[in-house]
């Protein structure tokens, strides 16, 4: 009995003794494997702000993003960001909003097919970012608020519901207007025209040399023209009427003369223009300003990079300006599209995120952007620059005037668009198939039915 006590305690003090070499394994084992994550970079993660920030991969790249991302991180070193990028941006992050996962940055402009921003604006969850103004720009002794060029944080753009309260933060803009081949202008030593009757006289003067005065990729883009026609035609007040679908605003006058200069316009277009008027073939279109077949087309500043590696004429050289003024003397307007970046209301990081909006102003943040081309609204920003967007940019240090924003927010109306409406019949227009009566009853069908939708 007592060997066997004995060798139950031999057992049992064999027992100890492995346990304790365990423990000790296990101990050093986790010591390394913490020294190994310190040395990654990673310990502390578990007590840093993940801030979950989903922008859109566009014809910028994503790089900026990603260096943008790491000097926030350098300078907030309580901050990590979990950055998404992707080209369908909107796939990628929708599905997870609808299963409750939020990012708290979001880098998605209106205007674009899948319509993810304006439902978000429909549905009332984009979060108040107004006070994002007041704050400080990271290392600098300005307000974002002070820093930011005027008129581009009170449009509908920006403030979608008329509340005085800003949802969405401008980011990258860029002028629009029309483009031409100033080498052309060289050439045959014409003068570009300043007012719409020197437009018309260098219409019929290109005719007789088998040269078109107008193009355009597609329809879509006349809404850069149409909106600084109404400021020209009209007035900043009219325009913002027509923006809210004011009662009786499509039977001004006003109204009128902006749509009868299209129609001109339209007389004056190169013939193959419609036919190529789509997302496959608008390319086609953008081609005839660097073959010198029309003179002018509507477009942004992204049409340089579009058309870089396509054949040009001899002597080619980019030519921009802000539309004809009425008469000499009057006002000339260049509308400024601009992306939106914004907060949904469900963030989990919301003042953080608001944080991060702030940092993206900063001259460290805008000299990253503005080396992929990608520019912001910011005081100065036109110092930076060089070459084809030196010209670009200092449009407004010209004499032009900036028209921003669109059409305000409604709920949506079974079978109408107003952009459908206003810019989609313009082919109809050029092609002779509808009348500017036709036109102009459709236009004011849809405002009409509109105006009751007013978020």
């Amino acid at each position: 009995m007592s060997a066997g006590l004995s060798g139950s305690g031999e057992r049992i003090a064999k027992m100890k003794r492995f346990l304790s070499l365990f423990c000790t394994l296990v101990l050093t084992v986790t010591l390394f494997t913490s020294c190994g994550m310190r040395e990654s970079g990673t310990d502390g993660d578990e007590d840093k702000t993940v801030l979950k920030v989903a922008v859109l991969e566009s014809a910028y790249g994503k790089t900026m993003w990603e260096d943008v991302a790491a000097a926030y991180e350098a300078d907030h070193p309580d901050v990590r960001i979990e950055l998404t990028a992707e080209k369908n941006l909107e796939d990628v992050i929708g599905s997870k909003m609808k299963s409750g996962d939020y990012p708290d940055v979001v880098h998605l402009a209106t205007g674009r097919e899948a319509g993810l921003t304006e439902t978000m604006i429909r549905e009332n969850s984009l979060a108040d970012i107004s006070d994002i103004l007041d704050k400080k720009v990271f290392g600098e002794d300005v307000s974002v608020g002070e820093k930011l060029i005027d008129g581009f944080t009170d449009t509908a753009a920006t403030n979608p519901y008329d509340d005085d309260k800003m949802y969405m933060a401008p980011m990258f803009y860029g002028p629009c207007g029309l483009f031409y081949n100033a080498g052309l202008f060289a050439e045959k030593n014409w003068t570009v025209p300043t007012t719409w009757d020197e437009m018309w006289e260098l219409g019929q003067k290109a005719e007789e040399e088998g040269i078109a005065l107008f193009t355009y990729p597609t329809t879509g883009y006349f809404d850069s023209l149409m909106y600084a026609l109404l400021c020209e035609t009209g007035g900043g007040d009219f325009y913002n009427d027509c923006m809210r679908y004011e009662e009786g605003i499509w039977d001004k006058e006003e109204a009128r003369e902006a749509l009868d200069i299209v129609a001109r316009l339209a007389s004056y277009t190169e013939p193959t223009t419609v036919a190529n008027a789509n997302n496959d073939n608008y390319l086609k279109n953008q081609q005839l300003i660097l073959d010198n077949k029309a003179l002018f087309m509507p477009n942004g500043t992204w049409v340089v990079g579009e058309m870089v590696d396509a054949p040009k004429a001899d002597g080619f050289e980019w030519g921009f300006m802000s539309l004809p003024a009425m008469e000499s003397g009057k006002d000339r307007y260049s509308f400024t599209y601009f992306e939106q970046i914004w907060v949904p209301e469900n963030a989990k990081h919301k003042e953080e995120a608001k944080d991060f909006i702030a940092y993206l102003y900063s001259d460290k943040a805008v000299q990253i952007f503005a080396e992929s081309g990608a520019i912001q609204p910011v005081q100065g920003v036109s110092e930076i620059l060089e070459g084809d967007n030196k010209l670009f940019y200092s449009i407004y240090d010209t004499g032009a005037k900036a028209v921003l924003g669109g059409f305000a927010a409604t709920d949506p109306v079974e079978g109408v668009s107003m952009t459908d409406t206003l810019f989609g019949t313009i082919n109809s227009i050029v092609s002779g198939d509808k009348t500017v009566d036709e036109w102009q009853a459709a236009i004011k069908s849809a405002s009409d039915s509109l105006r009751g939708a007013l978020k």
